[in-house]
């Protein structure tokens, strides 16, 4: 049976939770036919890909789809690129805050992800769930995990299709953040990466 494996992220920044990880935990065992496998990695430049790379290794996934928190954001977001760049507005939990650099010398400055983002997007909005297509993944750690993938995907030639989905906050988050700041239940979350999940896994 073929896997998707789906990651999802511990806490930062000083919460006590991360909606990436809450979703991704809460998948069903099986999507499309496919065998789903969740993999949580830590928020570090240097051990975030890390641990994704290391999980495609021993699973061997068609489908790769890493999860990550926006906190600013309303919708569910399939992220279009992943950009070789570095620059963090507050350090990884290792402690590490790399600013302007390159994620990888000698690699392309940039990588589109590999799965169907705008019909992820749209199969999200017909479930009912609000999402729209991301042109920026940021110069944080999902960043550095989406373009790590694609990258170590590129060059070893793999069929292996990836990308990235950005989730907001849950309201557990949000109440105790600014008035205004935007939430999404999990289970509505869940539902749209479901239906992601189900395109990606129809577009071959």
């Amino acid at each position: 049976m073929e896997k998707i494996l789906v990651t999802g992220f511990e806490p930062f920044g000083g919460e006590q939770t991360n909606p990436s990880w809450e979703v991704a935990s809460a998948l069903p065992k099986a999507i499309a036919g496919r065998k789903l496998v969740c993999e949580r990695i830590p928020v570090s430049f240097r051990h975030g890909p890390a641990a994704v790379l290391g999980a495609i290794q021993r699973e061997n996934p068609s489908v790769v789809l890493c999860l990550g928190q926006a906190g600013g954001r309303a919708k569910v977001t399939p992220e279009f690129v992943g950009i070789n760049y570095a620059d963090a507005r507050i350090p990884d939990n290792d402690g590490e805050q790399p600013q302007g650099m390159r994620l990888s010398t000698g690699a392309p400055d940039a990588y589109f992800s590999t799965l169907p983002v705008r019909a992820m997007a749209q199969a999200m909005v017909e479930a009912g769930v609000p999402a729209s297509v991301s042109y920026s993944a940021g110069t944080y750690v999902c960043n550095a995990v989406l373009f790590s993938v694609l990258h170590a995907l590129a060059a070893s030639k793999s069929t292996a299709r990836a990308g990235f989905v950005h989730v907001p906050n849950s309201p557990e988050q949000a109440c105790r953040l600014p008035k205004g700041t935007p939430s999404m239940p999990i289970a509505l979350v869940l539902q749209g990466i479901v239906s992601g999940l189900e395109c990606a896994c129809s577009w071959g």
